[in-house]
Parts: C-alpha cells; structure tokens; sequence
C-alpha cells in the first residue's frame, strides 16, 4: 500500500505552520496509524531529514496521548477508536491522508504534532479528587456503592483525556471532558462530601485555561474514542446549578 501523507509541520508555538507532503510507501495494513508513521519517519531520518513529531506512550487506546486530527476528524473517525487503534486497512492504496494537530487556544502547539494539554492536568487538580484521612487503609466494602451508582461511575471514569472533545467542538468546548472526571467522583459515596465545590472549581478553571462554552452539538460524543456519554454533561450542569444556588 502506497499513501500521500499531508503533515502539518511546526518548528514551536511562536512559528508559522504549514503542510508539507510525504510519501508513506509498501504499508502493511495490518499496521497500526502510529506504526506507518513510524515507518514514514525511519525513512526521514535514513536520508538524513528532521523527522516530525507525534505524541504517543501505551499505544493500547488507554493513555490518550495519541491526539491526531486525520483527514479534519479526532482519531480518524472510527467509533470508538482512538488513533493507536487505528489500522492501515480502513484506507486505500493510493489515498491522501491529512494530518494536523489538535487545534485549540487552550492547546498550544509545541512542535508539528504535539500540543500542551497540561490545561486538562489543571482542571483535575481544581476539583478532581478526593479528599480522605490519614491512616490505615480502610476495606474495599467498608462503603457500600449501589450498583447503579458504580456503573455510572465507571462509564464516566473511562475517559482517558485525549480532547478530541475540544478538538472536534466548534466551539473548543471541554465540557464532555470536564463532566466526565467531576461526575466520575460526584456518583460516588466517597465524593459526595466536595461535590459542590467540585462543580465550581472544575468549571471556574475550565472557563480560566480558555475553553469555549458548550452548545450541546453532539459532536464531542461522537468522536470520543472511549464514547463518553452527552448525559454527564447535563449532570454537570445540574450540580454545577445547585453548587451555585447553594453558594458554595
């Protein structure tokens, strides 16, 4: 399989960016998208050219480092995949394939491919946990969880914080990722106790990195490799309404 690749190149944030074209050549479609890249940048270097840079670590669709715009979609477009999981043989031989990077104020470019989305790390730090006492570990069944609750919590806690959300919103909106880590805590027991202030101090700090406001598109949901659900947003939004009456 032979490709065209179109790869957005970019020295730092400060530079101007443009697309310059390479030619992806005898791809096995088993391969992964990370694995051709790969191979595209093993051949750079052998002629002796500055390969371009991508993020990647688990390559197993769990880290979310993989945070790739192909051909204008997050992750390729493919339910439920992240662009790690995506293989060579959703394309044809001869096929075009464009690649950028995320493309949000609150992501700056730190080289071609690779944005800074230490924004997400603090919004996480702003309300994203949970806070307990010192001491023995206590039992696992020590606090009961209904099922329903856990269940929730776990949908909600699959979000690996790609922000291919913020990528695909027209709006660069983070409130799919937001809802996410606060409803993931605010279901359960243990985080009940700063529930409220958690819906503020996770929304005020999503508001302060520069993300834009959610008009509910669907878009977010739809590309989400691990397929968030829209419902927590509205969560989000109901306990961030009661935080706020309440005055917390």
């Amino acid at each position: 399989m032979n490709l065209t690749l179109k790869v957005w190149r970019q020295s730092n944030g400060q530079s101007q960016g443009r697309f310059e074209t390479y030619a992806a050549k005898n791809i096995i479609e088993d391969m992964s998208f990370l694995e051709m890249l790969d191979v595209v940048n093993e051949e750079l270097m052998e002629r002796g050219q500055e390969p371009f840079a991508f993020d990647s670590d688990c390559r197993e669709g769990i880290c979310g480092m993989c945070s790739l715009v192909i051909n204008g979609i997050p992750h390729g477009g493919h339910k439920g995949t992240a662009t790690c999981q995506l293989h060579m043989r959703h394309f044809k031989d001869g096929d075009t394939i464009t690649i950028e990077p995320w493309r949000a104020k609150a992501f700056p470019v730190i080289k071609d491919l690779v944005t800074n989305r230490s924004a997400f790390d603090r919004i996480i730090q702003a309300g994203g946990f949970v806070s307990v006492n010192t001491g023995g570990t206590p039992d696992g069944n020590a606090i009961p969880v209904p099922k329903i609750a856990a269940d929730a919590a776990m949908d909600a806690a699959a979000c690996i914080g790609c922000g291919a959300c913020v990528a695909v919103c027209k709006n660069a909106s983070a409130m799919l990722f937001v809802a996410a880590k606060a409803s993931h805590l605010n279901l359960l027991p243990q985080g009940q106790p700063e529930k409220d202030r958690r819906a503020l101090k996770m929304v005020q700090q999503m508001d302060e990195e520069g993300f834009g406001n959610c008009t509910v598109t669907g878009s977010c949901e739809a590309v989400c490799p691990k397929e968030i659900s829209l419902s927590f947003i509205a969560k989000l939004n109901r306990d961030f309404g009661v935080a706020t009456l309440k005055g917390k």
